[in-house]
């Protein structure tokens, strides 16, 4: 099975800069998009950047133009730049991976994967 692996959370001061990254592991067969959601306590999960491997890129309105994101499709891995933080952007920042798989001649099937998710404090 997928198994995603993050790096990068903590604390930051409003205005600076954090880097999250997400490496996938445990599969050979592509992986279709890799992006990163979050969530605060009390609300939903929320999308906050996503690339396919067709190279469409999906970012928040809450926060285009201050993060910027990137992937690498050999490696499997995803990179969340995150700058000009601002309090409103404190969450749980989890990393995601989506797959089709089909064995044999069954049917080709949608896989989701989630990170554990790693915690994005900005003070103010």
């Amino acid at each position: 099975q997928v198994q995603l692996v993050e790096s990068g959370g903590g604390l930051v001061q409003t205005g600076g800069s954090l880097t999250l990254s997400c490496e996938a592991s445990g599969t050979n067969f592509r992986i279709n998009a890799m992006g990163w959601y979050r969530q605060a306590p009390g609300n939903s999960r929320e999308m906050v950047a996503r690339k396919t491997s067709g190279g469409t890129t999906s970012i928040a309105d809450s926060v285009k133009g201050r993060f910027t994101i990137s992937r690498d499709i050999a490696a499997n891995t995803v990179v969340l730049h995150m700058n000009e933080l601002k309090p409103e952007d404190t969450a749980v920042y989890y990393c995601y991976a989506e797959q089709y798989l089909q064995y044999g001649s069954g049917p080709e099937r949608r896989y989701d994967y989630w990170g554990q998710g790693t915690q994005v404090t900005v003070s103010s």
